[in-house]
């Protein structure tokens, strides 16, 4: 899972050092653009895809403050070629994407609930995935935007009403809450961060996050509560940063570097060389239309979504803890389209 993409950054930086002569990747050079580059998670994920040497073209939209993100990023030595978009040039930037990172919008701040990301978030990713719909409907979505529960519904919907809707493509990055489960559970244990891999499933908020611990590696036998306190802090973990920010931002470092990871498997998938990582996708496998867990990514994207595996008790717990709150957030996404 992300731990091959783990790896892969690390060479990334490894020959950046060298300048990039070990850094040549198979398959075609891609087109990838991120959409809100200029904010806080759009920076330093710009910096990072640039550094990517799948990509052979990088579009960097945002309303303001692109050029100068642009020039910045376009200063490093890699083979990307970087271009800095306003909010009169998303067309141009769109078109002929492989790949469209979705971290627009604002983020969380102290004392902001979910429902008050979603009163501004919705229709800045609806606008935003209506041209890609018309621009480059068959590019890949990475949707960042929070809360990610309900705006890849909100897209899926956007995408379904133009007719260019391929659920092999929609995906809600939630490999952060991977990234931090594989951390904490290292640290707390005693081990590899670079050896250790935890599945993440359900969705990208509170409760709806649900580590299975039972099923990482290597395996570790936890008491209870332990189990529990990682649990929650891994759930939590988003909360931790805003308040250790004291209201400065929010977990937009380390999302940059999950955005990242992931959507270097989305291009290694693209080019030929398959994938597995969970995101959150239309799926079947559950009681919810859109769920988190191990997905196989290819040539067209979401390839296969495996089930779950086997689950322990706790975690069976906390998978029908999730659902109410789960739906609730897919038929919000779900509504605000419909009912535009």
């Amino acid at each position: 899972m992300a731990s091959q993409s783990s790896a892969s950054l690390l060479k990334w930086a490894q020959a950046a050092s060298r300048g990039f002569a070990a850094a040549a990747a198979s398959g075609p050079g891609r087109k990838v653009a991120v959409l809100g580059a200029a904010g806080g998670i759009g920076q330093p994920l710009s910096m990072l895809m640039k550094m990517n040497a799948q990509v052979s073209q990088l579009s960097l939209y945002d309303v303001i403050g692109t050029p100068g993100v642009a020039a910045d990023v376009s200063h490093i030595n890699t083979k990307a070629q970087a271009k800095g978009f306003d909010k009169d040039g998303l067309a141009e930037a769109l078109r002929g994407c492989d790949l469209v990172i979705i971290p627009a919008g604002v983020p969380r701040k102290p004392g902001m609930t979910r429902d008050d990301l979603f009163k501004i978030n919705a229709g800045i990713v609806r606008d935003l995935v209506e041209a890609v719909g018309k621009h480059c409907p068959g590019a890949l979505l990475n949707i960042i935007s929070n809360p990610v529960n309900s705006t890849v519904p909100i897209a899926a919907e956007q995408l379904k009403k133009m007719g260019v809707y391929d659920k092999r493509k929609v995906m809600g990055v939630t490999t952060l809450d991977v990234v931090r489960a594989k951390t904490f559970y290292a640290e707390k244990n005693g081990l590899d961060v670079a050896s250790v891999d935890v599945p993440v499933v359900g969705g990208h908020a509170g409760v709806t996050i649900l580590p299975l611990f039972s099923q990482a590696t290597p395996k570790v036998n936890m008491p209870h509560d332990v189990l529990d306190a990682l649990t929650k802090r891994t759930q939590d973990g988003g909360t931790e940063v805003v308040q250790a920010k004291a209201g400065k931002g929010s977990a937009t470092l380390s999302m940059a570097y999950a955005a990242a990871l992931f959507a270097d498997s989305c291009l290694r998938g693209l080019n030929g060389t398959p994938a597995v990582e969970c995101t959150y996708v239309e799926s079947s496998i559950t009681d919810a239309p859109y769920f988190a867990s191990k997905v196989k990514l290819s040539t067209e994207g979401v390839d296969k979504v495996f089930e779950l595996g086997a689950l322990s008790d706790y975690e069976k717990e906390g998978l029908k803890a999730m659902m109410p709150e789960l739906l609730a957030s897919i038929e919000k996404g779900v509504e605000f389209i419909k009912s535009g």
